[in-house]
């Protein structure tokens, strides 16, 4: 492993989306809580989704998650659609990068660009309504691993699309959807059966659902099927990843 590169293009993606701040981070924050207005302002005393659990509370987890999720595969699909599209993908696959630091530099950027727009949910958040932590390692460990597996699925977007209308695409028919439904605004056991297992095939619905667990200590699934299941789309997307960019797939051609 050559650290130094790694870390020298971690700080060049981590740049890329610090120096628009107001786009990467303050706009899914502002986003997340017009959500949480609306939808608590509308529900809050209509719905109780766990016992002493007030609706508001219920849904501040679940667009937390949300928000880190669809940033991390924002970060790697577009950081790979832009170089590709501008031609400046040589001047990473110049240097002697491996696939695996050329990897985990950009999962590493899209992971700290999840984390930083989670922080300013939660705070905001946090002011608005107060929100109980039962587990403090178990919703660290969600948002990491749910961060890691967007941005690897991010990477292998912006690595298939050859236009910027290629990315929207992907984004609005496939995360979009299988994001809100995952559980975000509602628990699964409130579905008829056919939507209910069809909720339980959804992958997107155990990060948020184990997230959630580590704030109430309540989930609709055992929080250790939901880390399995996170820590199995890691390797799937880990080894999916690290291949298609040693092979060049759609890179050397950009």
């Amino acid at each position: 492993m050559n650290w130094i590169a790694t870390y020298t293009l971690l700080s060049k993606e981590v740049t890329r989306w610090r120096k628009v701040w107001l786009q990467t981070v303050l706009a899914p924050v502002v986003t997340a809580l017009l959500y949480l207005l609306v939808f608590g302002h509308v529900l809050e005393g209509r719905v109780e989704v766990f016992p002493g659990v007030s609706y508001t509370e219920f849904l501040i987890p679940g667009l937390l998650m949300m928000a880190v999720i669809q940033n991390a595969f924002a970060n790697t699909s577009s950081s790979m659609i832009q170089s590709k599209v501008m031609g400046s993908i040589v001047f990473i696959l110049l240097p002697p990068f491996s696939a695996l630091e050329m990897f985990l530099a950009f999962i590493g950027a899209a992971i700290l660009r999840g984390l930083a727009v989670g922080v300013g949910v939660f705070l905001l958040a946090y002011f608005y309504v107060g929100v109980s932590i039962e587990n403090i390692f178990v919703i660290l460990a969600f948002a990491v691993l749910g961060s890691y597996v967007m941005a690897a699925l991010g990477l292998i977007a912006g690595m298939w699309a050859e236009k910027f209308d290629q990315i929207a695409s992907f984004q609005s028919f496939l995360i979009v959807p299988l994001t809100f439904l995952s559980g975000v605004f509602y628990s699964i056991t409130s579905l008829p059966p056919f939507w209910y297992q069809m909720s339980k095939a959804n992958p997107f619905f155990y990060m948020i659902d184990g997230f959630r667990y580590g704030f109430f200590g309540q989930s609709d699934q055992p929080v250790l099927l939901s880390l399995a299941v996170m820590l199995s789309a890691s390797v799937v997307l880990t080894l999916g990843c690290v291949l298609m960019l040693k092979s060049g797939y759609k890179l050397r051609d950009a």
